[in-house]
């Protein structure tokens, strides 16, 4: 509709309350909202606050003004020959920064469309502000649309800024300028500020997320018999262990995100997450973590005693170690999913085929499994089927009858499956059994009865077979190289340990753990990583899986000479390694030479990724799309080479 059209439709709307025709349905509903609301159409001005309280109300807001203040800089050169200003408001519409033509900042005043003053539909009627935060979306305003008639004379563009990990609403980003200088674009300008801004939080919230963590592993040593809680700043749940969370028995994920939002709050002082955490949970411990002298979250520790108490990683009197699920590092969602499956199997006496790529962590499940089982208080005997020779493996899982072989025990021995009676045989590597061995194993799975070697008399046993493989067991069956038989028997159920590759942020949480003990052991301080360093440490294949990133992690701290571990630190296969593969790629079309050196590499990958961000005028999700890599590892590298991701940069 024209101006003049909207103007006769307002004026027939605040004298008889009559709907006008071919009004747009969310101008006519934002009229109707400001009405009920009490404002009238002759107020002229928005409230204004004093001095002391936008002093509070910034201060409040000092984590939006930040990731703002980039653009609020430009705007004071773009928007100065465009008679238009930008506002930053937050999100009960108080405007905590203007910037732009000093001359449409000037006749803000008028109305209080400037620092302190508060535009929500409440108060002052429809206009951009107070409508995009009332309908959650953006939203433009031009001229006659404003409910209240002097505001008419601006026409606004405004975009709701929301905290990239959990949506809160956060605030406003507006552009206005009087209804004469009209711009078509000043929406998607609005749009791509407001996206700037997000992006710039979700990277801060991610250098604070990896402190959090990082802290969180060095005490993980000390409470590894507590249930903890990782709680950033605002209440965001960084990591909760499973059982924290059914225990704290909330009926839903929604209502245990809004209970630790109403304990964490940013806005009130640390101590007051702690008074709030002891009246929440009596038994429970809070300590506040601070980066750069900024509390920036907590670890919440809950102490009440639990029937299955867990443990720390230790051995019992048997040589056992004991390990429970909740001891397992990894909170990715394959990790969270393999947990949950094999918490389950665990419940009842199945023989489980544990499979998964060496190094994975195959016996850590398996001990686990054991210890919430119901043979928890048996033994748990390994043998590792591969890489010895036939007669050995034999004896060692049968045993042998006195005087059954040249060498043997006088005595006799008892083999690996009487070892295990009333708990958990666990056989690694199953799948290099030689396979007349593997009928005798089937017997004894079969009928619950062992024979030793050279004995003619039978032992009965009560045993759980957990057996482990990488290899594709299928494949050996239908090879001839593994019964079909022992293989159904063994794989009653199955689960698959995800490799490390698929595990995200869990390679960064483990090499912290690993860092941390290193450290413990050699007597140093724990080591910082460089961002480049975790970046590789993601980046990286690890064909040995946890194994080969403990080895590497803890032959950094041998040998490192400071307490920052960056990529000089790196062994010569990972540091001399290309870059993730997406970005090297497209680095090297870009170079006319061979990328030699990594100095060479370096550059032309802070080239390529420059290149994109321009192309997507500092977009970072269409960059990242584009480049091939998560929007997290973007973050990272524009870090790492100091790129900041405005456009046309």
């Amino acid at each position: 509709m024209e101006q003049h059209a909207i103007r006769t439709a307002w004026e027939a709307f605040v004298t008889g309350g009559s709907r006008p025709p071919d009004l747009p349905l969310a101008l006519l509903a934002s009229w109707k909202r400001s009405q009920a609301l009490g404002v009238g159409a002759r107020v002229t001005e928005a409230p204004l606050a004093d001095t002391p309280e936008i002093f509070r109300q910034r201060s409040q807001n000092a984590d939006i003004l930040v990731a703002a203040r980039p653009a609020l800089e430009r705007a004071g050169h773009f928007l100065a020959e465009a008679s238009s200003m930008m506002i930053l408001a937050d999100a009960s519409g108080f405007i905590i920064e203007t910037a732009g033509d000093p001359r449409v900042v000037d006749k803000g005043r008028r109305n209080h469309l400037e620092t302190g003053g508060r535009w929500d539909e409440g108060v002052i009627g429809t206009n951009a502000i107070g409508t995009a935060l009332a309908d959650g979306r953006p939203t433009q305003i031009r001229g006659a649309e404003h409910f209240c008639e002097d505001v008419q004379r601006w026409t606004c563009a405004a975009t709701p800024v929301r905290h990239p990990l959990d949506g809160a609403l956060l605030g406003v980003v507006d552009i206005s300028g009087p209804v004469t200088a009209f711009n078509s674009q000043s929406l998607a300008f609005a749009v791509t500020i407001g996206q700037e801004i997000e992006t710039t939080l979700g990277r801060a919230a991610k250098i604070e997320h990896e402190a959090l963590l990082r802290s969180f592993v060095s005490k993980r040593s000390i409470w590894l018999s507590e249930e903890m809680l990782v709680v950033d700043r605002r209440g965001f749940v960084v990591h909760a262990a499973e059982s924290a969370r059914r225990r704290l028995d909330f009926a839903t994920p929604d209502d245990f995100s809004r209970e630790m939002k109403r304990m964490i709050d940013a806005a009130a002082p640390a101590e007051r997450w702690e008074q709030n955490c002891r009246a929440r949970f009596p038994n429970a411990s809070l300590e506040v973590v601070r980066h750069e002298g900024q509390a920036i979250g907590c670890i919440i520790v809950m102490h009440q005693a639990r029937r299955a108490r867990a443990a720390p990683i230790t051995a019992k009197s048997n040589g056992e170690a004991t390990i429970t699920f909740e001891q397992i590092v990894g909170e990715c969602a394959p990790m969270r999913e393999a947990r949950e499956r094999a918490r389950k199997l665990a419940a009842n006496a199945l023989p489980v085929l544990i499979e998964g790529e060496t190094g994975v962590g195959k016996e850590l499940f398996a001990r686990a499994i054991k210890q919430a089982g119901p043979a928890a208080s048996g033994p748990f005997v390994p043998l590792n089927c591969g890489g010895m020779p036939r007669d050995l493996i034999a004896s060692e899982l049968f045993g042998y009858a006195k005087g059954a072989f040249t060498g043997a025990d006088e005595r006799g021995r008892p083999g690996k499956i009487e070892a295990a009676d009333g708990g958990v045989l666990c056989l690694d590597e199953i799948g290099e059994m030689p396979l007349d061995l593997q009928s005798y194993l089937l017997r004894v799975l079969e009928d619950g009865v062992v024979y030793r070697i050279g004995e003619h008399e039978g032992r009965r046993v009560d045993i759980r077979i957990l057996s482990m493989t990488n290899r594709d067991l299928m494949a050996e069956v239908e090879a001839g190289r593994f019964r079909r038989d022992l293989y159904y028997r063994i794989a009653a159920t199955r689960l698959r340990i995800p490799p490390l590759r698929e595990r995200g942020e869990d390679i960064v949480a483990l090499a912290w753990g690993f860092a941390t003990a290193a450290a413990a052991r050699l007597g140093k301080a724990v080591p910082d990583f460089a961002p480049d360093m975790l970046e590789r440490l993601r980046a990286h294949h690890w064909s040995g899986n946890v194994r080969e990133l403990r080895n590497v992690v803890d032959a950094m701290v041998a040998l490192a000479e400071s307490d920052r571990l960056g990529w000089e630190d790196l062994p010569p296969e990972l540091s001399e390694a290309p870059a993730p593969r997406e970005i090297f790629a497209a680095a090297a079309k870009l170079s006319p030479a061979p990328l030699a050196s990594k100095a060479d590499l370096r550059a032309a990958e802070r080239t390529t990724i420059l290149s994109q961000v321009e192309a997507c005028t500092g977009n970072l999700t269409e960059a990242a799309r584009r480049l091939g890599i998560a929007r997290s590892t973007l973050y990272l590298k524009l870090a790492e080479y100091r790129i900041e991701p405005s456009a046309g940069h």
